[in-house]
């Protein structure tokens, strides 16, 4: 039997990868479902060629074009962000993933577990926001969440069962900005930062692996995923983006996971779990890779992974916080409504506007994440 698979965010940089996937094993996997938010001729190019059993747009307004562009095929076709909600409740599916970009992938992500759905989750997000209760439901409905981020995948097949894990290390490639001085830092441009040296990736994650917010979340997504303290969590700067990241146990023998930086691998692997597939992928070649460094990453300049720790380590709705001023600020950075630096000062000061709540509920999540974005808003408003 074809794995049923969901994908939550198919026009984006890991959706259209995992349709890659999918392509490359169609006797394994097939697409069930389609969602997209905005980019909807995408979507219906998509929808033509593995013709799904239905497709989502969630801007409601691209309906009618999405409706009868698909008119001559048996393909159901949604819109809303209630319809995201839904379709991944449908009986048909076996995983879904969750690769929408920012909280709002959070709601969908939900549904899906309660469904019983395996979650691969790509939208990291959703962990970031509300981890607690993403793990309080996993367990309640008896989900598995697979990670597709590379760094958490790579954890994820490090790990040994039953085995004490001493401290997880999530390698950074630095970003396009790693040698920059302040002094430089504070003239970046949008068409620098969406410059990655290593990865090929949405406008968003671009921008929050140039300023470092990425791996912050991955720091609180690492929390989450693998129920280590955050003591236990330790970043390294490597440039070559060769090693993805490592375990160290309480031998201290490390476990690290290498390969090419391509994201179809840890997709392809969180929909073959437990099993491993054959791939036609890059395979990493050892004559070429001669030069492997390591550097401690500088919490002065990229100050937003130190905000990312802060906000773990005071947790509740912090994290939640945090996500939510992001977003702000990078939209309003790809806008040239503020600077590299500045979404820094705006998230921190965001973190100390907002009333802080030590046991959030979903509802408590929703209010915080609606309450930081006027005043990150706001903020960036006055700074001008």
């Amino acid at each position: 039997m074809k794995k049923q698979i969901a994908i939550l965010g198919s026009t984006g940089s890991i959706g259209t990868q995992a349709l890659q996937v999918i392509e490359e094993h169609p006797d394994l996997y097939e697409a069930y479902a389609l969602t997209a938010n905005n980019r909807v001729d995408l979507l219906i190019e998509q929808a033509r060629k593995f013709l799904p059993e239905a497709v989502v747009i969630a801007n409601e307004e691209k309906y009618l074009q999405l409706k009868e562009a698909l008119s001559d095929l048996p393909i159901k076709v949604y819109a809303g962000a209630d319809a995201l909600c839904q379709i991944v409740e449908s009986q048909s599916i076996d995983i879904v993933l969750a690769s929408m970009v920012g909280y709002a992938g959070l709601r969908p992500t939900m549904n899906a577990i309660k469904a019983g759905k395996t979650i691969a989750l790509a939208n990291k997000e959703t962990l970031v926001v509300a981890g607690e209760l993403i793990n309080a439901l996993a367990n309640q409905y008896r989900t598995p969440i697979l990670p597709v981020d590379s760094e958490h995948s790579a954890i994820f097949q490090c790990l040994e069962m039953n085995t004490p894990v001493e401290k997880v290390i999530l390698t950074a490639s630095g970003g396009p900005f790693r040698t920059y001085t302040m002094e430089q830092l504070q003239q970046v441009t949008k068409a620098q930062a969406l410059k990655h040296p290593n990865w090929e990736m949405g406008a968003k994650i671009t921008i929050d692996s140039a300023s470092m917010m990425n791996k912050g979340f991955e720091v609180i997504e690492a929390k989450w995923l693998f129920g280590v303290r955050p003591e236990q969590i330790e970043v390294v700067v490597h440039p070559q983006s060769v090693i993805h990241s490592m375990v160290q146990f309480e031998d201290g023998a490390v476990k690290a996971q290498l390969g090419m930086p391509d994201m179809r691998l840890p997709i392809q692997y969180a929909f073959s779990y437990p099993e491993r597939v054959k791939s036609s992928f890059e395979r990493l070649d050892f004559a070429k890779v001669t030069d492997l460094t390591f550097e401690q990453p500088d919490t002065k300049r990229f100050r937003n992974l130190a905000l990312a720790y802060e906000a773990l380590h005071q947790a509740g709705n912090m994290p939640c916080i945090v996500n939510a001023a992001n977003e702000v600020v990078v939209a309003a950075f790809l806008k040239d409504n503020i600077s590299f630096l500045g979404m820094s000062d705006v998230i921190e000061k965001t973190m100390g506007r907002v009333a802080y709540i030590k046991e959030p509920s979903y509802e408590d999540y929703v209010t915080t994440d609606a309450e930081a974005r006027c005043i990150a808003e706001e903020l960036i408003i006055n700074s001008k």
